[in-house]
């Protein structure tokens, strides 16, 4: 029930895969929300700190999403071969974005110098900070990038609804309940 079959995800694939959704989307609602805070603002420094610390979970979370995708077979891909193709191409590009957009904010936070601190339970350190105009250039990247990356994930939620509803097939629900994939 853990680990992915060909016929369902696992469990810890749906867990990544949600919680990476929620994030996804909840930080970009979060860092739109931030280009409007005043130097007085509350939640000027605050706000930066959730989504910094959050976005550098959310990258460790890939990366094991990524090495645990490669460890573990996909199910059997659904719909007709452009479908399929589309599909395959659509989920390369959703972890390309999310980790462009990650790698993109580390450098952001990182251009002074300074480690970003996650939670202030532990830092991760700055190895790149000398490029020039680093937090201008990674700025533009990061905001370009993750408007593609919600975008994106977007299509992903109205394709999952389209196999939902109109093929009637279990594509989405196989990303729901592990167990309802497995039955027979």
């Amino acid at each position: 029930m853990w680990k992915n079959t060909r016929s369902g995800w696992g469990m810890v694939s749906i867990l990544l895969h949600w919680l990476s959704a929620l994030a996804i989307f909840g930080l970009f609602a979060l860092g739109w929300w931030m280009t409007e805070l005043g130097y007085y603002d509350s939640w000027y420094n605050l706000g930066p700190w959730w989504h910094r610390s959050i976005g550098m979970l959310l990258l460790f979370a890939t990366l094991f999403r990524v090495v645990w995708r490669i460890a573990n077979p996909a199910p059997v891909e659904k719909g007709h071969r452009l479908e399929r193709l589309a599909a395959h191409f659509g989920h390369i590009g959703l972890y390309v974005l999310m980790l462009v957009v990650m790698v993109s904010g580390y450098l952001i936070s990182t251009a002074e110098g300074k480690g970003i601190s996650v939670f202030d339970f532990f830092v991760v350190p700055a190895l790149i900070s000398d490029l020039p105009n680093q937090a201008t250039v990674a700025g533009q990247i990061h905001w370009y990038s993750a408007l593609a990356l919600v975008l994106l994930a977007a299509g992903h939620t109205l394709a999952a609804l389209k196999h939902h509803w109109i093929d009637r097939n279990d594509v989405l629900m196989r990303m729901v309940d592990p167990r309802r994939s497995r039955r027979p």
